[in-house]
Formats: C-alpha cells, structure tokens, sequence
C-alpha cells in the first residue's frame, strides 16, 4: 500500500480536514499519478455534507483530477512514466454491460453502476474511493485520461466534469453551426457550455438572473443575453430554440424555457437540484412535440474528446486557484456563487 495524503471530511457537519491514508499499490494494468490541480464541484459539497444522503464517511472529494503519472503497471501501455494524465468522475464499471460496451460507462448497468472517483465501494480496498483532493492516485489505465499539453493545467481540470457534462448533451442532441443554442445559468457548468456551444457554431444566448452577469456572458461566448425574470425578454425568443441545456442545479419551474423551444426542440437537464422542479405543463410539450431530457457526464471515450476538441478550440475552465487550506472557505463561497467560475486547488499547497 502507498502512503497519501489528502483532505477528508468525517462527518456532514465537521470541516474538511487533514487525512493520512493508503492507496492500493500498483497493478498490472494501473497508473500512479502525482496530483498536480483538483478541481473544486458542487457534488464535492453535497456528498461532504451528505446533502444527497449517501455519504460514507470519511469523504475525500474530487473528481477533477489532473496530474503526471510517475508509475505504471507491467502490462500498462497507454500511459508512460512523466507523461500528464487525468481522471474525472468515474474509475471503473462493469465494463460488460450494454452501456459499458458501446463507451457509455457513465450509464453502467452492473449492480454497482459506475464506480465513482469518490464515496463509491471500492473492490480493491474493501471500503471506499478517495478523490482527488489528495497527493496521488492510482487508477486503471482504462479510466485515465490524456490531458493536452498546450492548455493551462490547472485550467483543464475543471472539463474533466464541468467540461464533459456540458459537452456531451451538445453533441448527442448534435447541436451545429447555425443552430440557436440556450444556456440557462452561468456557472462551473453554464461557463463551460456556453464555451462549448460557441465552439459548435451555435448562435448562444445565455440566460440569467442576474443583470451582473451580462458583459461576462458575452466575453465568453454568448451572442445574446437574456434575463430570464423579465417576461417580455423570454416572450422575444418564443418557439426559436433549436436546444436548449440547463445547467441550474436549484429547483424552478421549467415552463418558461419549455415555451422557447421549436418545434421538436428539447431542453436538456444536468443540474440535479435539492428539491424537485414544479411539474411542468404538458401541453407545452404535446402540441409542439418538444422534449425534456437529461445528460450525465460522459464515457471515457467521450471525455477524451471533449479535451481533444478543447486542446484543437484552446478552451478551458475560468478558474480561481486555491490551496488546500482554503477548501473549508471555499465550500461557503460557491454556496454564495462567489466564484467565476471553478475553484481549483493547488496541490502543491497541500505538502506544505
């Protein structure tokens, strides 16, 4: 076993702190990566404070992990030693399920589903996986990721989960140059697909609450901005979206987004709010044959993508890097959204 270190927290209502623990050693077909940047997601502060109600204590957060490996397995062959790696939400499935096999470990259908980067049973220890708020890693070389060396490390930290759930509904729903894109909120997730949807060819609006936030929705993408309480803003865009991706993670009602969308259009979801959304009409949907879904993450050969095609766009994350000491304030501060747009720690701060 490998000695580590990480930051932990031990119950819902006690702080992050100090943890000294062990990864498993090196397998045959395993990764050691030193971490260099984690990023900081709000599912990090639900499952710390047990706000999902799954919990297993201690929990080491993070799932945006970017770092070099400095150890690989006898039988390893698509990572070599130094080279940079990353890891993202996920680090094993059944990987012999219909969704394992056509790349969508995300969708695992084992009895396990897929195994989180963090608060997930871990087959290898017995008791749970610890993310990346942490000094290494060792992972399957299956669920380790290529990062780009021509984008800024600890800005691409953030796409392994903010970068790949906003991707993946983009493309599946095979959004295109000329289409009209919405993006509802602007956050870690919403920053990310407005990027992403301007990197497409879409024509983005961005919709908010927040007058605030207009000029900073322009500077990173979006050809429109449209305040969403202001009723005479939404009617403008009535039945002309061609989709539309929520980002919002709190619970609103749906109907005045559904209204916006063509004719077959579809809004898709990623947010997963505390409290359900107010049930949505559905004549809404019936009489203009429009669509509500929504979209988790992505697979391994996906995710790969999307830092493929933001290494070729020069895309990455907005970010406010911060040692690992400051996690505790950091948590208090994205409950505010005081953050544009994704909190990344230095893990160098962590040694310290």
């Amino acid at each position: 076993m490998l000695k580590a270190y990480g930051y932990a927290a031990q119950s819902a209502s006690t702080p992050l702190a100090p943890l000294e623990f062990e990864r498993r050693d090196v397998g045959p077909h395993d990764v050691r990566i030193d971490i260099l940047y984690c990023g900081v997601c709000h599912s990090d502060l639900h499952t710390a404070r047990n706000e999902w109600k799954n919990a297993v204590y201690p929990v080491l957060p993070g799932h945006e992990i970017v770092g070099r490996v400095v150890e690989v397995g006898a039988e390893v062959t698509k990572f070599k030693a130094s080279q940079l790696a990353g890891v993202g939400c996920m680090v094993d499935s059944c990987r012999v399920c219909p969704a394992c096999q056509e790349g969508l470990e995300q969708y695992c259908e084992g009895p396990a589903g897929f195994i989180g980067t963090y608060n997930s049973p871990d087959a290898h220890t017995g008791g749970v996986t610890y993310g990346g708020y942490s000094t290494s890693i060792v992972v399957d070389e299956a669920y380790a990721l290529h990062i780009p060396e021509n984008l800024d490390l600890a800005s691409v930290a953030p796409l392994l989960c903010a970068g790949v759930t906003t991707y993946s509904p983009l493309k599946h729903w095979n959004v295109q140059k000329g289409h009209k894109v919405g993006i509802v909120g602007l956050g870690g997730l919403g920053h990310m697909g407005v990027k992403l949807a301007a990197a497409f060819g879409a024509h983005v609006v961005l919709f908010t609450t927040s007058q605030s936030k207009v000029e900073d929705a322009k500077r990173l993408g979006a050809h429109e901005v449209v305040i969403s309480k202001n009723a005479d803003e939404m009617a403008a865009h009535a039945n002309s979206f061609d989709f539309i991706l929520n980002t919002v993670a709190a619970a609103h009602h749906l109907d005045p987004f559904i209204a916006l969308l063509k004719r077959e259009g579809t809004m898709t979801l990623v947010g997963v709010p505390e409290h359900p959304h107010p049930s949505p009409s559905i004549a809404n949907f019936i009489f203009k044959r429009r669509s509500l879904a929504g979209s988790l993450i992505g697979g391994i050969a996906e995710t790969q993508e999307m830092l493929d095609f933001c290494s070729a766009h020069g895309i990455t994350s907005d970010i406010e890097l911060i040692r690992m000491d400051e996690i505790n304030d950091a948590y208090e501060r994205m409950i505010k959204s005081d953050v544009k747009y994704r909190f990344v720690i230095d893990m160098a701060s962590i040694k310290e």
